[in-house]
């Protein structure tokens, strides 16, 4: 008896979370796949039903691929270079270094600010301050404000990027690392292993769940970007820098197609999913103690 009122008392304490879930998560995605089926804009009450007609024009759009197009770069760019540097920042910061605390937490800055406000900021910088000081030091290519061109513009984005996002997979590893056995560290040494073989060998295994965690934030962060966008290019010049994210939204609230909006929600939704799944399963395999 004892034991069947211990079920259900547990079992009423996940009421609440499950009522949260279901009212912020599930029925919010549910509605979400309704609504991409439809022709609603969003604020009339009345709509057709257009079946999937919308995911199939998006196939045909070229604004929706020009947009998935410049994302996939973006995310490339962006997830490669800011993991390289967290962990390279990670081992800094893991060594025996002065005032090791006070620089973790200079290098951690950045993340505690603003997204639109390291926008707005970067965007002052690259138009005023790196010009000047490329035409002072009679640098061509930095007197050009960045963001100013379609072919230099997702680079400007993505430096702002990884300038403020590195702070957190960096603290990630710096986690990763600690959980390093010394002694495998030390018998690998005794062996005469390179660093390099080392951290192969050694490290990288026991940095894999971590790797795993970054990776898979890292590329949701890349593809629904949308606060770097608003705050310094607006989605230009032209549409060079419009993100699947900002397309969206443009689409939804803009140009009073919400429908049509709402299915490129759910083919980005469908894209994170297959992308992370596929990663955690190729990562998992290097973990320690897998096969």
């Amino acid at each position: 008896m004892s034991g069947s009122k211990s079920g259900f008392t547990f079992f009423m304490l996940t009421v609440p979370t499950l009522l949260l879930y279901l009212f912020f998560f599930v029925l919010p995605v549910g509605m979400g796949i309704y609504y991409s089926t439809t022709n609603w804009d969003g604020f009339s009450l009345s709509y057709k039903f257009v079946g999937l007609k919308n995911y199939i024009d998006l196939l045909k759009d070229s604004r929706f691929l020009e947009s998935m197009q410049f994302t996939f770069l973006y995310m490339a760019l962006v997830v490669v270079v800011k993991l390289f540097l967290a962990l390279l920042l990670a081992f800094f910061l893991s060594g025996s270094i002065k005032l090791r605390g006070l620089i973790r937490s200079v290098y951690f800055f950045p993340a505690v600010l603003s997204t639109i406000t390291v926008g707005l900021i970067f965007n002052r910088i690259f138009y005023s301050v790196f010009p000047a000081i490329g035409t002072a030091l009679g640098i061509d290519w930095l007197s050009q404000n960045l963001l100013g061109s379609k072919s230099t513009a997702i680079y400007g984005v993505a430096f702002t990027n990884i300038w403020q996002g590195v702070a957190v997979p960096m603290v990630i590893f710096i986690a990763g690392l600690a959980s390093v056995p010394k002694d495998l560290k030390e018998a690998a040494v005794i062996d005469g292993a390179t660093p390099v073989q080392r951290f192969f060998s050694v490290t990288l295994p026991f940095l894999i769940p971590m790797l795993t965690v970054n990776v898979v934030l890292a590329i949701k962060g890349a593809l629904t970007v949308f606060d770097y966008i608003v705050a310094m290019t607006d989605g230009g010049p032209g549409h060079a820098t419009e993100s699947i994210g900002f397309l969206i939204y443009r689409h939804g609230m803009n140009e009073m197609k919400f429908g049509y909006g709402t299915a490129e929600a759910i083919y980005v939704f469908l894209l994170i999913g297959i992308i992370s799944f596929i990663q955690i399963k190729l990562l998992s395999r290097k973990e320690v103690g897998q096969q």
